[in-house]
């Protein structure tokens, strides 16, 4: 077949290069199918697609780039138009392209992280060569919960953006609860409570951040001194704070804190000298002294002679 408008030898090299990503992509399916039948691990299976995506475009380039560089004339001349052409309408995709190696690189995070990136927050699903992809957090919802939204961030914003991992290194977050009491209530007794309570709540996951920190990541130097829950102390404008500090892990804020609670509500319902302070309001009343008669109308006064 004859394409009016191009020489034979283009035409040759679109022959070829169809056959080429027509091959890549049946043996990419063959081996993908092979992967669904044999694991059943749906993270193996994502990381399997993803390789041999990177795979295929890899050989794809490799083989490709030969069959053009033979039928350009000049090198020089392409090079000097591509690098024009990139500097100019390829500014973004080359940065995405950039934050893609150094995801793969630097590894700032993984599938399955919890990260923040500027004002994006929210669970990795899906990295791309060009963007990311994540579960958003937050939002509209409390107490970092998804709110089923995809967000797709270009790679190239970490390079212009903080990156904040919720898991790397420590994957622990510090959560606090903070429970008032009235002037009147033992303060001491409810801060005795809440740390008794605190304990028994968080002593399983007191124990496993313990035997992580020991054995450290290497590529962070994070060290706590003190990993179980503490009660601070502190007077505010109507009564006693104390606010619980507690580790948790960064997917069950929600769930610890309300587990908290009921577990302080059940101890405070046999403590009747700790009471939860709440807004409240006093008005006094005082009764008028009564007004004379002669106050009220002058005319008494002036029929008295006065």
């Amino acid at each position: 077949m004859i394409i009016p408008g191009l020489t034979p030898e283009i035409q040759a090299n679109l022959v070829i290069s169809a056959v080429v990503v027509l091959a890549l992509l049946i043996v990419r399916r063959v081996v993908l199918a092979i992967i669904d039948r044999s694991v059943e691990d749906p993270a193996l299976r994502y990381r399997w697609a993803k390789a041999s995506g990177y795979v295929a475009f890899v050989v794809g380039l490799v083989m490709l780039v030969p069959v053009w560089f033979v039928a350009l004339r000049s090198l020089g001349t392409f090079l000097g138009l591509a690098s024009a052409g990139l500097a100019i309408a390829l500014k973004d995709p080359i940065a995405n392209l950039a934050g893609w190696i150094f995801i793969l690189w630097r590894r700032p995070f993984d599938v399955g992280d919890r990260v923040q990136v500027g004002p994006f927050a929210g669970d990795v699903v899906d990295v791309g060569t060009f963007q990311f992809t994540l579960m958003e957090i937050g939002n509209w919802v409390d107490a970092d919960q998804s709110t089923g939204r995809l967000i797709h961030v270009p790679n190239g914003n970490l390079f212009t953006q903080p990156v904040a991992n919720y898991v790397a290194g420590f994957p622990y977050l510090w959560n606090e609860l903070e429970v008032v009491l009235t002037f009147d209530s033992n303060w001491r007794r409810g801060k005795q409570l809440l740390e008794k309570v605190a304990a028994d709540m968080t002593v399983d996951i007191t124990r496993e951040a313990t035997q992580r920190d020991r054995r450290g990541d290497q590529r962070f130097l994070i060290h706590y001194r003190k990993l179980t829950p503490i009660v601070y102390t502190s007077v505010v404008e109507n009564g006693v704070r104390l606010t619980i500090r507690y580790l948790c892990r960064p997917r069950e804020r929600r769930g610890t804190a309300a587990d908290l609670w009921e577990r302080v509500l059940d101890a405070m319902a046999g403590a009747p000298d700790v009471v939860i302070a709440h807004p409240t309001q006093r008005i006094h009343v005082t009764r008028a002294a009564r007004p004379s008669p002669e106050a009220l109308d002058p005319s008494v006064r002036e029929g008295r002679g006065d």
